[in-house]
């Protein structure tokens, strides 16, 4: 399973009907509600970025989506099913999202209070009517303010169906993807040999983020468990670790985006360079960690490497299966000065991340809130920000039929500053996407980025080392290949 744009999905066409999710309570009670339970963190800021967003007449737009494929004919009954199912399942999926006196609320209807109409769409001949379709579909579809907060729908074929859904951000994350594939498509097939779903609800968002406020929402700048993030800040100077290659963007200024995806290692060239990370006692992800930090030293970063690398939290109780966004943002710094073998920048890597997860615990969002005020009061990041994510798909729910199920993941966004790149195994090797402001320099930079990283990790591959001179130089722009995802699982790596 892999995430890359949407525009590069070569899906048949075919026959499109979509699943329009409603309440019945809320047909009968009319507009209000019960007042709910409190956001967390990234909900609320991300519902605050909406707010103003729209208010100054510039939306900022994005979405998350996964589909998957059935063989077979379609039976649009069963998959029905298993889709209510699954929205009943997880309870941040039913909640609608209102602003009460300052605070953000989380209503969620009552699970049998929801029920799903099948509408007819289109129909399309070509494949590219119906990407564009989709993708015309997720912009329109998905807004933060609006209730649902997803979209469902299916292209189905004579012998077969793309099943696709899409999010936005404030119900769910990289990770949650794989696990709607695993639950719909098990209840499917489930429903299609007779047998009856599980009713019990997954262990609920609401919670944890509930569990989050108790623990920080009353903490000030002064509270000890913020001395990680102070120490990161005072080496650097900023809240934010600056990406350090040049994008040619201008401060304060959004750009619509470049999305690329491109292939590092192939699956066995990946399974060699695990073997060579596991040598020096590391894990995949601080081997292309270490990979990013010597490229970008190599093309005038500094030798010392500061960024932020996302965190699943996920595993801390029963919330392993669980839809929700489940993810903190934490700096990280490690040493990657010239002169450093592979096995140097390897101990750096770990001794870095060790003491990234010891101090995980301090929401992103709050940090942020409590140590960069001005900043928080903006609706983007201030300027590009150094970003790393990884992820095993290998290891996520369901992935034992990803092969069978070709499940595929897709994120979007309508503008960025700055530069995200994102990475992820699978059963095909090493993939990397990035997401990145459209602009001369950027495509420049990015190019000679992915190309130097590309040979990089592959003489780890094939030396255990880095053996030669890493050169970022432009090369000609790379054919986009499969890969994407906005939450990593760096404890997987």
């Amino acid at each position: 399973m892999r995430q890359f744009p949407l525009e590069m999905h070569h899906m048949a066409p075919g026959r499109v009907v979509e699943w329009r999710l409603r309440s019945t309570a809320a047909e009968a009670a009319g507009p209000g509600g019960a007042a709910g339970r409190r956001a967390s963190f990234n909900q609320d800021k991300h519902f605050t970025v909406a707010e103003e967003s729209r208010a100054a007449d510039d939306p900022v737009a994005s979405w998350i989506a996964v589909t998957f494929e059935v063989s077979g004919v379609l039976d649009e009954d069963a998959l029905t099913r298993s889709l209510l199912a699954f929205v009943r399942r997880h309870e941040v999926l039913r909640c609608e999202f209102r602003r009460l006196a300052g605070e953000l609320a989380c209503a969620p209807i009552p699970a049998d209070e929801l029920r799903l109409d099948t509408v007819e769409v289109a129909s399309f001949d070509r494949t590219e009517e119906v990407t564009g379709f989709l993708v015309e579909r997720f912009k329109r579809s998905i807004d933060t303010l609006s209730w649902p907060l997803f979209t469902m729908g299916a292209v189905l074929r004579e012998g077969s169906a793309t099943v696709y859904l899409a999010f936005d951000h404030i119900v769910c994350d990289g990770m949650s993807m794989p696990i709607v594939v695993q639950e719909v498509q098990s209840g499917y097939e489930a429903l299609r040999r007779g047998e009856q779903l599980d009713p019990a609800p997954a262990p609920s968002y609401l919670d944890f983020a509930e569990e989050q406020r108790r623990s920080y929402l009353s903490i000030d700048a002064e509270d000890e468990r913020l001395g990680y993030w102070k120490e990161f800040i005072a080496r650097g100077g900023e809240f934010f670790p600056r990406f350090p290659l040049e994008l040619g963007v201008e401060p304060g200024r959004m750009y619509s985006i470049v999305n690329e995806a491109s292939p590092l290692l192939d699956a066995a060239e990946a399974e060699v360079f695990e073997k060579a990370c596991l040598a020096v006692d590391g894990k995949p992800f601080m081997g292309v960690l270490a990979a990013v930090a010597v490229c970008l030293r190599e093309a005038g970063g500094p030798g010392v490497y500061r960024g932020f690398m996302p965190v699943s939290e996920r595993g801390r109780a029963a919330w392993t299966n669980s839809v929700g966004w489940f993810v903190n943002t934490m700096p990280i710094e490690f040493d990657a000065s010239p002169g450093r073998d592979f096995s140097q920048v390897m101990a750096s890597v770990r001794a870095g991340f060790s003491e990234m997860i010891d101090h995980v615990d301090v929401p992103f969002v709050r940090a942020w809130e409590l140590l960069a005020p001005q900043e928080f009061a903006a609706r983007s990041w201030p300027y590009p920000v150094n970003f790393f994510s990884y992820i095993d798909m290998r290891k996520c729910p369901g992935a034992e039929r990803h092969e069978d199920w070709r499940p595929t993941s897709h994120v979007w966004s309508a503008q960025a500053n700055g530069a995200c790149s994102w990475f992820q195994r699978d059963a095909d090797g090493l993939h990397m996407n990035s997401i990145y402001s459209d602009t001369p320099a950027a495509r420049r930079t990015m190019d000679g980025f992915l190309q130097a990283l590309r040979g990089t990790v592959q003489e780890i591959a094939r030396h255990g080392s880095f053996r030669r001179p890493i050169a970022l130089t432009p090369p000609r722009r790379p054919v986009a290949s499969t890969p994407l995802d906005l939450a990593a699982f760096a404890r997987r790596g």
